[in-house]
């Protein structure tokens, strides 16, 4: 075997490579329609996407729209490609005014359509953010007030993006509704535990089955604060998304190209070819980052010491979509930086206390770990002796939340950049 970071490296680009776009559409494109054909999408994928679409439509057939993906995260076009679908840029994880304006364009772009013209609609994660058009009353302002306190709230993605799907003109079924009576085929890459395609994006062309009081008993649960104008219509129900069995989706249709568990196989078939057993936990972990690390640790430690039910030389893998709640801090002091990844990493290298023979990557496959520059991070069997010897304590980082701290001290971060895709998290744990 080569190196065993390299090792864990090459699984994690074979789980990428596995969910890029370009290798997951052609099978799911309908033909052409009778009439017109308008693609419009979200996500941090929606770049690669829409370059897939066009790439793979027939040359002579109309082809136009509009897809709106984070910063940065528009591919290079290859060489020869005409663009006939616009890519716009906007902000994630808090929504901005770009994507105010991209999701109204979207919207109109809906309008008018007939019964005999085709809607792709391309959705990845990071749609909810990207595609930000607040309920009648809600300023941006407000929304991304509501955003911020729900990413720092310990909320998990379906909690989320319930309240998200709520406050929306456009989310929770709504982009389907306006594209009547034009047929609606969505092609999805799923970035949430479960694949569900209502929670991806906040499933902007899918039925809703949640209600306006289950964002109600969210936004209660986490604390998050509101006026009192946003209550009444969660209350009244004023803001209700179309339900499972309404006819807006009568002949609409939905694929889903790539998913974490796809990824995740392909990562075992690649380390079985290294020689190594594979498992796999799952691809729909969730829970505290730092926790979900430790249990991870402990699975790890008792395979290096021979025992449990994973046999070494072995790569335990998992998947799915973990949340980071944010320590309150003294005043004046700065919070730290770091996403999922990062502090996954923190609890796992706390609780495997340098444990010889185990090493790990955990990142997230969009290229980005929150919203830092890094994807993750890595543990070695040193890694908290080397943080020592530079004054870095894991326990210090833990209490700031400061992930990136810690590993960018120890030159341990997993830098990519954007990746084009997104099947969320990804960990690897080598035992050897």
């Amino acid at each position: 075997m080569t190196d065993p970071q390299s090792a864990l490296r090459h699984l994690f680009d074979v789980a990428v490579q596995r969910a890029l776009p370009l290798h997951n559409t052609a099978a799911h494109l309908p033909p052409p329609p009778k009439g017109r054909t308008v693609v419009l999408g979200a996500g941090k994928a929606g770049g690669a996407m829409a370059q897939a679409v066009e790439a793979l439509w027939p040359k002579d057939a109309p082809l136009s729209g509009l897809v709106v993906t984070r910063y940065g995260h528009t591919p290079p076009r290859p060489s020869g490609l005409p663009q006939r679908i616009e890519v716009v840029e906007a902000s994630h994880p808090v929504p901005d005014a770009a994507g105010l304006q991209a999701a109204e364009r979207i919207l109109a772009l809906a309008q008018g359509l007939t019964a005999d013209d085709l809607v792709l609609c391309l959705i990845s994660g990071g749609g909810s953010a990207l595609l930000t058009l607040p309920a009648e009353g809600i300023s941006l302002a407000l929304k991304q007030d509501i955003n911020r306190q729900l990413l720092a709230s310990g909320a998990n993605i379906a909690e989320m993006n319930c309240v998200r799907k709520h406050l929306s003109r456009i989310k929770g079924g709504r982009l389907a509704a306006a594209c009547a009576p034009a047929r609606v085929v969505t092609l999805t890459i799923s970035d949430v535990p479960g694949d569900d395609p209502s929670i991806i994006a906040s499933g902007p062309t899918v039925p809703d089955a949640s209600l306006c009081s289950d964002a109600l008993a969210i936004l209660q649960r986490y604390a998050i604060a509101v006026p009192a104008e946003v209550l009444h219509a969660l209350q009244s129900g004023t803001w209700e998304t179309p339900k499972p069995g309404s006819p807006v989706f009568t002949g609409h249709a939905l694929h889903m190209i790539a998913t974490p568990q796809q990824s995740l196989e392909a990562a075992a078939e690649a380390a079985r070819a290294q020689g190594l057993n594979a498992y796999i936990l799952s691809d729909e972990i969730e829970g505290e980052s730092r926790e979900v690390g430790k249990v991870h640790a402990a699975l790890a430690r008792a395979a290096a010491r021979g025992q449990g039910p994973f046999q070494k030389p072995c790569v335990i893998l998992s998947g799915g979509e973990t949340t980071v709640t944010l320590k309150p801090q003294p005043a004046g002091t700065p919070r730290g930086r770091g996403g999922r990844a990062g502090e996954f990493c923190l609890g796992l290298a706390q609780a495997l206390q340098d444990q010889p023979g185990v090493w790990a990557l955990a990142a997230d496959t969009d290229g980005i770990d929150g919203i830092e520059d890094n994807a993750g991070a890595r543990v070695s069997p040193d890694t908290l002796s080397r943080a020592a010897a530079l004054g870095h304590k894991v326990d210090d980082h833990l209490q700031r939340n400061d992930a990136y701290g810690f590993f960018a001290a120890i030159d341990d971060l997993v830098v990519t950049g954007p990746t084009h895709t997104n099947v969320n998290d990804f960990r690897a744990i080598l035992v050897l």
